[in-house]
């Protein structure tokens, strides 16, 4: 085991505190929740000077603000913005919160989705603002922000509170890339309604997953391919995923509702209206009929922030990156762009460790993405 550096050593303190979004969990499991690691992140950043400042998003979970003020006349605020929540796990073991290190990865929840982000910023945060070179020009937030995993309540509320920047890092794990675009994501539940009859007697009923079954086949196939036309230079093309199906209650039963729920991924250009309207056209088309239901509360939209902003190319040289990239996840960026604030992500780890059982991250990672950071932060005016 290697000796523990300043962010390895928080990273292991942040995934040995468990905040499973509630979403994912019974009422009351003592595992929910962000406080606790708003809590801690707090009195680390107090610590080392930083004004501290919790804004209540739902009772008992707070987005968590850790305020670096220059001491020269204000010009720009630059935000660092990681999410503090972590999905849950069927059977979710104590163990997951018990950080172990084996050939230069730290495994844990969270350890890159997104816990390896919150250590890396606030870590170049705090050694930026406790060195010489510490911007005299502009203010620095590190904004833990919960709810991510599940309807992003956290960044949705500070877009509400008028909260902006020149500029946000959304901590997400981009394998140290700074990324500029990502896909907006729309959930859509499909509802055909048929006729019970006897299952001795099916002639006499209107089978309602035999409907859906066609649904399901033609989005898959026709619609799939039409979406595979389309193109972004970043983000390639749409997609539609049937992800459960549900109909029916006994093999004798001619089932009278069947129900389908629908990831569509959007790309710039795209709108919930139009994505209903054009599956409603196909549908219709082919002389199927589906209530169409949106069951997201609130938008989930593509980003698409311009890679020509000053502040952007900045933290491209800082991270010797010269070309853009897209990612096909959904994310906070969005959320806080629409609100006004330029918004890019970037972080340490691969997005294909996340949400799984054995999430790891590299420590050669985690040590890159805060070195990234402090120079970006240290080369503000």
């Amino acid at each position: 085991m290697t000796p523990d550096t300043q962010v390895a050593k928080l990273l292991r303190e942040l995934i040995a505190l468990p905040s499973v979004n509630p979403a994912f969990l019974p009422v009351g499991d003592s595992r929910a929740g962000e406080q606790r690691v708003a809590d801690f992140l707090a009195a680390t950043a107090a610590r080392h000077g930083l004004d501290i400042e919790f804004r209540q998003v739902f009772p008992g979970r707070a987005n968590v603000l850790a305020q670096y003020t220059p001491s020269g006349q204000l010009r720009q605020r630059v935000v660092l913005a990681p999410h503090m929540d972590t999905v849950g796990e069927p059977g979710l073991s104590g163990a997951l919160f018990d950080p172990r290190e084996k050939n230069g990865r730290l495994y844990g929840r969270g350890a890159c989705d997104t816990k390896g982000s919150v250590a890396a910023m606030l870590s170049a945060l705090i050694e930026v603002a406790s060195s010489p070179q510490r911007p005299k020009h502009t203010a620095i937030t590190f904004a833990g922000l919960v709810d991510e995993e599940n309807a992003q309540q956290g960044s949705r509320a500070l877009v509400r509170d008028n909260f902006s920047a020149d500029l946000a890092i959304i901590g997400e794990p981009t394998q140290l890339k700074v990324v500029t675009a990502h896909k907006g994501d729309l959930w859509l539940r499909l509802e055909t309604l048929g006729k019970n009859a006897h299952g001795a007697r099916p002639e006499l009923g209107r089978n309602a997953v035999h409907e859906m079954a066609r649904i399901v086949d033609l989005l898959e196939t026709k619609y799939a391919a039409t979406l595979r036309q389309r193109h972004h230079s970043l983000l390639r093309h749409p997609t539609v995923n049937v992800g459960s199906i549900r109909g029916g209650t006994q093999p004798n039963i001619v089932p009278a509702q069947c129900e389908i729920s629908v990831d569509r991924r959007t790309i710039p250009g795209e709108t919930e209206r139009g994505v209903r309207r054009e599956i409603k056209s196909l549908l219709t088309k082919h002389g199927l009929r589906a209530r169409l239901i949106n069951t997201k509360d609130a938008p989930c939209l593509p980003l698409e922030t311009d890679e020509q902003l000053p502040l952007v190319q900045q933290l491209f040289r800082c991270a010797r990156q010269k070309q853009p990239l897209g990612v096909d996840f959904f994310c906070d960026a969005a959320v806080l762009a629409s609100g006004g604030t330029p918004s890019v992500v970037f972080g340490p780890g691969d997005i294909a460790q996340a949400h799984t059982v054995e999430e790891w991250i590299s420590l050669r990672s985690l040590e890159a993405a805060t070195a990234v950071l402090t120079r970006f932060l240290q080369s503000l005016p």
